[in-house]
């Protein structure tokens, strides 16, 4: 595994890849893996465009992405990255768009354990109401990403 360590205007953040592909995005509140930061071409790619989206810039990426969970977790992650720029959905929503009406549960618990937040964006999923729920990087994040799409809360 590669991994690179980067400063954003939301904190520290760390990106890791395996092979040709980015598996995981560390947010400023992850607990990082004990490796030497190693940018690899990939890696500053993907800093590159993280750093676009942040500076408003960018509004879809085009990264290799190989996020690893079960097959259900990938449904969800896909259904995620469908979600447009300055739109969000409802956990029902996605449920529904993974054929899973009653899974709600279920597409939070993939969403907490999605591995590259922000290139898939569990941010954009909020509660039935609209309100903010959960997010692991903090709801303070979640509101500073949902800003940079023009969602104020």
């Amino acid at each position: 595994m590669d991994f690179y360590q980067f400063s954003t205007p939301l904190g520290a953040m760390a990106l890791a890849s395996e092979g040709d592909f980015i598996t995981h995005l560390y947010l400023p509140s992850y607990p990082t893996p004990r490796l030497a930061s190693h940018p690899t071409p990939l890696l500053l790619e993907g800093e590159r465009q993280l750093l676009e989206y942040l500076g408003g810039q960018r509004k879809t990426f085009d990264l290799p992405l190989n996020p690893q969970g079960t097959p259900f977790q990938r449904r969800v992650w896909q259904a995620l990255e469908a979600i447009p720029w300055g739109e969000i959905r409802s956990y029902r929503d996605i449920a529904q768009a993974v054929d899973c009406p009653r899974g709600v549960r279920a597409v939070g618990m993939a969403n907490h354990h999605n591995p590259i937040p922000i290139f898939i964006p569990c941010h954009r999923v909020v509660g039935a109401d609209g309100s903010l729920t959960g997010y692991g990087g903090g709801l303070e994040l979640k509101k500073a990403l949902l800003a940079l799409e023009g969602h104020h809360f």
